[in-house]
């Protein structure tokens, strides 16, 4: 256990050129890192897919609850911005808390992770026959799979051209989103004071009062809401100068996504005839009826091509993860020898498929408990790389030149106590279901990890992280 908090050697023993860890390519700068994250938060797929269900338990309180967790997320993104300056791996948050926590640490933050961007993928491809409805109808699990399967396709072409096709997706997404704020503000039958009003739609007709505990409980699913600026982080090994622009595309992609995401939010708590229809959060069919079909249709289609431009981002992310802790030794050396091979346009090929495929099967599997694991994942994760961030300025680390935060130790000290009240607040079937994944990893770090210590988990930073 003394290896919790011991910092991870950055570090490798001395091997032959040959066996040196393969890096990845720095193709893209700030814009097209941010078009690449920005289409990871997928507003306009948040937007329509995981939102209706805050309105179904939150009603008029989701904007607020989307506010809070949207502020809690610029505390959260001055960690990353700090951290994944400090330490630019393609490993993301586990290189983070591997180097500056402990690799016990680092391995469980790689298993949360992993888990939330393994399995949220194909749920919110399968979305994908939904939203193509107005135009053909197809099976949700073989529409999802044929998504993943085209994001997995994508994921192998180079970086840069991957940056500009998932631009065009964001274009059109954006436009989606502004045509449901535009809609939802032009019919408002509320005022400000709905905002605040903490009411929802009960099963028997009567108005039910949102109390503060569902909002805090609200908040896990929030902070899911806009987690996709994380991905820059693992970018930041094909990013142009990391230590400068890891920062500038963690916080503008966070300030673009939250406002990308709550001015329709907020338009919609408006724009909702009665409070019925609000918490059905039927969101395409209040476009609708505020317009005419076409329009619906046309919303309708952009979703669908955000959920696709979703998919292939979170493929992308999710390869690079895979590529890196081959990369780092997590796996047994057959393993770690094909996760780590690149391709001819310089991405981790085996890596990709092997997220890609799998997601495919995925959609054909039941996983109604997604958003309550995920929830509970993502802000256990959050809650480690607050721990990292508050450990982030000792020894050699305070030297060395990053992007600072403002407000340091303050903020992680926050962080953490409110994300640790979050978690005590989530329904206990996810807990235990993350729980038990969480102990089966620390029982392989504990089994094969921990006894290989100088062969294996060894987290690498790429030499080349100029400023």
């Amino acid at each position: 256990m003394t290896d919790t908090l011991r910092p991870v050697a950055t570090t490798a023993p001395q091997a032959p050129v040959s066996d040196s860890p393969q890096k990845l390519k720095r193709s893209i700068g700030v814009v097209g890192g941010t078009l690449l994250t920005l289409s990871c938060v997928t507003p306009a797929s948040t937007l329509f897919v995981v939102v209706p269900d805050l309105f179904g338990s939150l009603g008029t309180a989701t904007a607020l609850t989307i506010a809070i967790g949207s502020l809690l997320c610029i505390a959260v993104a001055f960690c990353y911005s700090e951290l994944g300056t400090l330490i630019p791996s393609a490993g993301g948050e586990y290189a983070m808390v591997s180097t500056l926590a402990g690799r016990l640490a680092g391995w469980l933050v790689f298993v949360l992770s992993l888990l939330v961007v393994m399995i949220v993928p194909p749920v919110i491809a399968m979305g994908t026959a939904d939203y193509l409805a107005p135009v053909v109808h197809l099976d949700p699990s073989f529409a999802g799979a044929a998504v993943m399967l085209l994001a997995t396709l994508a994921g192998l072409l180079d970086l840069r051209a991957n940056a500009w096709i998932t631009g065009v997706f964001l274009v059109l997404e954006v436009i989606a989103a502004a045509v449901v704020a535009v809609l939802g503000f032009a019919h408002g039958h509320r005022g400000a004071g709905s905002l605040v009003s903490m009411q929802v739609a009960g099963a028997d007709g009567h108005t039910d009062t949102v109390t503060a505990m569902l909002v805090v409980s609200g908040l896990a699913i929030a902070l899911f809401v806009t987690q996709g600026f994380s991905t820059a982080v693992y970018l930041s090994e094909e990013l142009e100068n990391p230590r400068r622009n890891v920062a500038r595309t963690v916080l503008a992609t966070l300030a673009i996504s939250s406002v990308i995401i709550l001015v329709p939010v907020v338009a919609i708590t408006f724009g909702a005839s009665d409070l019925t229809e609000l918490t059905g959060g039927d969101i395409g069919g209040m476009v609708t009826a505020w317009s005419n079909s076409a329009v619906g249709t046309f919303v309708s289609l952009c979703v669908a091509l955000a959920i696709i431009n979703a998919g292939i981002v979170m493929v992308i992310q999710n390869s690079r993860v895979l590529f890196a802790s081959a990369r780092d030794k997590a796996w047994p050396q057959p393993v770690n020898d094909v996760f780590a091979k690149l391709g001819r346009f310089g991405s981790p090929w085996v890596a990709t498929l092997a997220v890609g495929i799998p997601g495919a099967l995925l959609c054909f599997v039941n996983l109604d408990t997604l958003y309550g694991v995920t929830g509970v994942s993502v802000t256990g994760m959050y809650l480690l790389v607050a721990v990292a961030a508050l450990l982030s300025r000792r020894g050699h680390h305070k030297d060395t030149h990053a992007w600072r935060m403002p407000a340091w130790p303050v903020l992680p000290v926050l962080l953490i106590v409110v994300l640790g009240y979050v978690l005590t607040r989530q329904e206990t079937p996810y807990l235990l279901w993350t729980g038990g994944i969480t102990a089966a990893a620390t029982l392989y770090w504990a089994l094969y990890l921990r006894p290989r210590r100088d062969t294996r988990w060894l987290v690498s930073i790429p030499d080349d992280a100029q400023a």
